[in-house]
């Protein structure tokens, strides 16, 4: 019996799986979630331990051969086959990893995580951290209060959007109410220290990177190309580290266009550019 995830699921057509990030819930993905919809067999899931899915068994350990294999469970449970995988920040870098063990059609990796030097490492982890002192520190009724007005949404979402202000307050307290509820947060983020990316994917591959991101800043990318050149790489102007809220039309159609490259055998996917 495996451990089911939460997911919404939404249209038909080829399959396309959705991986938020740490702390973070599927509703991350509702700015282009209907759009998606609109061509494909959309699943959105709650990682383990995060949003409505129960954590992992604390005998588990939370590395990416077990997060892999229960998600890959997951998959066959709802009828899917390889899908296209779809993920941002950690849900990147399991993207990635699926993209690996050819669990996927094809990947698109919004800042993916695993790419942070020993410096960058802390910094995004001390950032995270404080995001997650803060929400459990606060009451729900502070935590309302915040995300009603212009200025908490702006603070809450500065270190995730290049434009917080175009989260409204109820996604803003379903977010931080997400990052307090979170199972798994610490156990992810102790994984995630020791983390990196280095394997080779066969499979189309789009890396996408916000140059506005204040998380896993921009730079990170040039490793991305070194570890990964193969993949696209594409810097996604004015946006942060969760782009979906800032570009989303552009997000859909570096998708759209990545699940292309899957439909076409032996295309090259060395080309980097700018969206």
């Amino acid at each position: 019996m495996i451990n089911e995830l939460a997911y919404d699921r939404k249209g038909a057509g080829e399959p396309v799986v959705l991986l938020h990030g740490i702390g973070h819930r599927r509703q991350a993905w509702s700015p282009i979630f209907d759009t998606l919809a609109g061509d494909y067999d959309v699943i959105a899931f709650d990682l383990a331990g995060f949003g409505q899915s129960p954590p992992l068994p604390t005998s588990m350990p939370y590395d990416m051969d077990h997060v892999c294999s229960h998600l890959t469970a997951n998959f066959q449970s709802l009828g899917i086959d390889r899908p296209h995988v779809v993920g941002n920040s950690l849900g990147g870098a399991i993207a990635l990893e699926l993209g690996a063990r050819d669990a996927a059609r094809s990947v698109t990796a919004l800042s993916p995580a695993g790419f942070f030097g020993p410096a960058n490492r802390f910094i995004a982890l001390a950032q995270l951290i404080a995001l997650r002192a803060v929400s459990l520190a606060s009451p729900d009724v502070v935590l309302r209060a915040v995300s009603a007005t212009s200025l908490g949404r702006r603070i809450i979402g500065s270190a995730l959007y290049a434009h917080p202000e175009r989260v409204d307050a109820a996604a803003t307290l379903g977010d931080a109410r997400a990052m307090k509820a979170s199972k798994a947060f610490e156990r992810v983020a102790l994984s995630a220290m020791r983390y990196r990316f280095s394997r080779k994917i066969s499979v189309p591959t789009t890396v996408v990177w916000g140059t506005r991101d204040r998380l896993l800043p921009y730079a990170q990318s040039a490793t991305a190309r070194e570890r990964l050149p193969e993949a696209e790489h594409v810097g996604l102007v004015d946006a942060g580290h969760v782009p979906m809220v800032d570009q989303p039309d552009k997000i859909v159609r570096l998708i759209s266009e990545t699940i292309a490259r899957s439909h076409v055998s032996g295309v090259g996917q060395a080309a980097t550019g700018a969206a």
